[in-house]
């Protein structure tokens, strides 16, 4: 049904693009349990966003 294709390396090209063709990566973040887009924030908010420290926790271990 789906045959396997190979493309050889050499057939491949490379896509080059101007900024103005670029379409822009919009941010969400979480608020108060919701999402939003980061861009509608007012610059307090931005503020906040911006002093957020990003952590990993270590697994609980569990006895």
């Amino acid at each position: 049904m789906n045959a396997h294709v190979t493309i050889a390396s050499d057939a491949i090209e490379t896509i080059t693009l101007t900024d103005a063709e670029r379409q822009p990566c919009e941010i969400w973040t979480r608020v108060m349990g919701y999402h939003r887009p980061v861009a509608s924030f007012n610059r307090g908010k931005i503020g906040e966003f911006n002093e957020r420290k990003y952590f990993c926790e270590a697994r609980a271990k569990l006895d």
